[in-house]
């Protein structure tokens, strides 16, 4: 069994402040960036990649 302490741990060193994007009124913070490019690689992805094409039914 994994201890409780190991499951609570995380890749990233969240005890700091966010790190934020300031373009005049507009202030996003970079992880926010990130998730939104990201899903908007994935449904770009999505509408260029083609369906795969199955067998003809008869």
């Amino acid at each position: 069994m994994m201890p409780l302490q190991l499951l609570a741990t995380s890749p990233v060193n969240l005890n700091h402040r966010g790190h934020y994007l300031h373009w005049g009124v507009i202030q996003i913070s970079v992880a926010n960036l990130v998730v939104i490019s990201l899903m908007l690689l994935l449904f770009a992805a999505a509408l260029l990649l083609p369906f795969p094409k199955g067998r003809a039914s008869r």
